[in-house]
C-alpha cells in the first residue's frame, strides 16, 4: 500500500534529505585511494550521530542477519549493498556509495558512484551514462503522470548506450520506512501508479557494462554482476508536492 505525505511530513524528510546530501558533501573527497571502506564507514556512523540523525542502513533487514554498516560501499562489479570491509579503494575503482538518514523517524536515501583517481574509459562513460539515466528520469517525472514514463525514460536512454540494467532490484517508496510501496522500476514494467501529491520515493538506476543479471554473495547482502562486469548506481529521493515533482535530495558531483 502506498503511503502518501503531508506537508508537514515531506517537511521532515525534506530535512532529513538535507543532512544526507550534507554528509555526503564531506565524504566525497574522502574517497580516494588508499582509504579503506571501513573507515569511510566509521566516519559517516560518527558524522550522521553528530548531526542528531541515526544510520538508516546500519541493522536494518533480517535480525539474525542485519546489515552491519551505515554505508553500502560497492566496488566496481558489485551492484548495490556492497558490505564495509578493509578493503582499500585503489586507483581506477568505481566506488558506489549509498546512505539513508533517520531523522526524527524521517527517512531519506542517496546514492552515487565516484571515480576514483583515473578511471578507465569505459568505467567513465558508463558512469556518466548511469548518472543521465538518473536524470531523464528526473525529467520525466510529472505530477499526474504515471510512473512508469519514469521507468521509460531510464530504460531508453541506457538501452541507447548498449548497457544492460539491473531489474531484479529497483527504486522505491521512502520516507516513513526505508524501503515502501510502490516499486519503481528502471524498465518500463510492473505496476504503474500516478505520481499523486505526497508520493515519495527514490528513484535509482543501477547500470551494467554488460547484462543486467545479478547474483547475491553468500553473506546475503552483495549484489554483484552475475558476468563480472562494472556497475554503477546513482540515486535521488523525489516528492510529489502540489503540482510539481521535487528532488529532496541535492546534487553532488
Amino acid at each position: 500500500m502506498i503511503r502518501l505525505k503531508n506537508e508537514r511530513q515531506i517537511e521532515g524528510i525534506r530535512q532529513s534529505c538535507k543532512m544526507l546530501s550534507a554528509m555526503f558533501r564531506e565524504l566525497v573527497p574522502l574517497v580516494k585511494p588508499g582509504v579503506a571502506a571501513l573507515d569511510l564507514d566509521m566516519w559517516a556512523r560518527q558524522w550522521i550521530q553528530q548531526h542528531g540523525g541515526t544510520p538508516a542502513f546500519l541493522g536494518y533487514g533480517d535480525k539474525k542477519n542485519p546489515f552491519p554498516g551505515a554505508l553500502c560501499i560497492s566496488f566496481n562489479d558489485t551492484v548495490i549493498h556492497g558490505i564495509p570491509t578493509k578493503r582499500k579503494i585503489a586507483p581506477g575503482d568505481l566506488v558506489s556509495i549509498d546512505c539513508g538518514i533517520n531523522l526524527g523517524g524521517f527517512i531519506s536515501d542517496q546514492a552515487l558512484t565516484i571515480e576514483a583517481g583515473k578511471v578507465s574509459e569505459t568505467a567513465h562513460r558508463l558512469n556518466v551514462t548511469t548518472k543521465e539515466c538518473l536524470n531523464k528520469g528526473i525529467a520525466a517525472a510529472k505530477a499526474g503522470e504515471r510512473l512508469l514514463v519514469i521507468s521509460r525514460a531510464v530504460e531508453a536512454h541506457a538501452r541507447a548506450a548498449g548497457y544492460g540494467i539491473v531489474t531484479r532490484y529497483c527504486g522505491h517508496g521512502v520516507g516513513f520506512e526505508l524501503h515502501e510501496d510502490p516499486h519503481v522500476p528502471n524498465v518500463a514494467k510492473g505496476s504503474n501508479p500516478r505520481l499523486s501529491r505526497g508520493l515519495v520515493f527514490a528513484l535509482e538506476p543501477m547500470i551494467n557494462i554488460g547484462k543486467g543479471d545479478v547474483d547475491v554473495l553468500d553473506d546475503q547482502w552483495t549484489v554483484v554482476t552475475s558476468d563480472g562486469s562494472l556497475s554503477a548506481h546513482w540515486e535521488h529521493t523525489l516528492a510529489v508536492t502540489g503540482d510539481r515533482v521535487e528532488v529532496l535530495t541535492e546534487e553532488i558531483l
